[in-house]
């Protein structure tokens, strides 16, 4: 027992000894230096290693920059937008083509597609001739604007069938056509007297503050010519000058007041009425006058003008047979008996 208890306490005395001289030289000095000298130096904070990262950083950030200007240099040359640096200007320039782009195709497919077309035309013939009817009978209604049809199919229509009349009319009367009909002269004529008044009163409408649009304008201006077909058909068959005149006022005189009773209900002002459908109703009356009496002189002077006033009118010629003499016949009558 004597035994483990010495070896005991001689590890005590061994450890005690070696704690002892530690707490000796805590005891002996007053402070720890610490030798900076003698620390190991393979950290990543060293100067060495400080120097390789900084050097690496800078060789990217020249990539960086070399590889954005060549792009920048790309798309400047593609879009032509050299003022645009980075990537902030090609974002802009970017949402500014597809912008465009878009709005290209979308006016591309409005004006492509015939839809936009059908509401101006979509009319049944029992709404195109009640409205023929409506158009004979004027209306005093001033205090509220009268309705106006917002179709195109009826005076399109009505237009067209003045160019049929104006060429019958030149067919059974005493002008010369000469190379056909001309029908581009009547249709030059009868369209450019609808678009163009129905552009002029437009304008003026608008210089009197009325209250119609384009499209109301050309219906009604056109629906205006259901009085012209009916008194040219009629005189052009039927060759009375008085009979014209009573068709000139009775037929053309109550289209040409429908028309004025509409522009007179969406007018305001006295003034801007006078002048407004005292233009129109001037226009109108002396457009039949000019279709009745001036039309075929016109048209017979404009073929003086282009052709000369002493052409005959076209005609069919036959070719000429150029005559053979007898001998030649009998030599090939001959040959051929010889032949069989």
């Amino acid at each position: 027992m004597s035994a483990p208890g010495a070896a005991a306490g001689g590890g005590r005395s061994g450890t005690a000894a070696d704690w002892g001289g530690f707490e000796d030289n805590m005891q002996g000095g007053g402070s720890a230096v610490i030798d900076m000298e003698n620390m190991d130096d393979t950290s990543g904070s060293s100067f060495e290693d400080m120097g390789e990262m900084h050097q690496r950083m800078k060789e990217e950030e020249e990539e960086e920059e070399g590889e954005a200007g060549a792009a920048e240099e790309e798309d400047g040359e593609f879009l032509g937008m050299k003022g645009l640096r980075g990537q902030l200007g090609r974002q802009v320039a970017d949402q500014m083509w597809q912008v465009g782009k878009r709005q290209a195709s979308r006016a591309f497919s409005l004006y492509a597609n015939i839809d936009i077309l059908r509401p101006y035309f979509d009319v049944e013939p029992v709404q195109v001739r009640a409205r023929l009817l409506e158009s004979m009978i004027p209306v005093k209604m001033i205090n509220f604007p009268q309705k106006i049809a917002g179709e195109l199919y009826g005076p399109l229509m009505l237009v067209f069938t003045l160019v049929a009349i104006l060429l019958h009319g030149m067919k059974t009367s005493d002008t010369i056509i000469r190379e056909g009909t001309l029908m581009g002269t009547a249709i030059g004529t009868c369209f450019g007297y609808w678009l163009g008044v129905s552009s002029f009163i437009y304008f003026l409408a608008y210089l009197c503050n009325a209250q119609i649009t384009m499209v109301q304008m050309l219906s009604l201006l056109g629906y205006g010519l259901f009085g012209h077909c009916i008194t040219l058909f009629v005189t052009y068959n039927i060759h009375f000058h008085s009979l014209f005149y009573i068709f000139w006022l009775g037929v053309g005189g109550l289209s040409t007041l429908r028309m004025v009773a509409v522009l007179v209900s969406r007018t305001v002002g006295h003034t801007q009425r006078l002048i407004l459908c005292g233009t129109l109703a001037a226009l109108h009356m002396l457009f039949l006058l000019y279709l009745h009496f001036a039309y075929h002189k016109v048209v017979e002077g404009i073929l003086d003008t282009l052709e000369g006033p002493n052409m005959p009118p076209f005609q069919r010629v036959a070719r000429d047979i150029p005559v053979v003499s007898n001998a030649v016949l009998n030599t090939t009558a001959k040959a051929i008996a010889l032949t069989l």
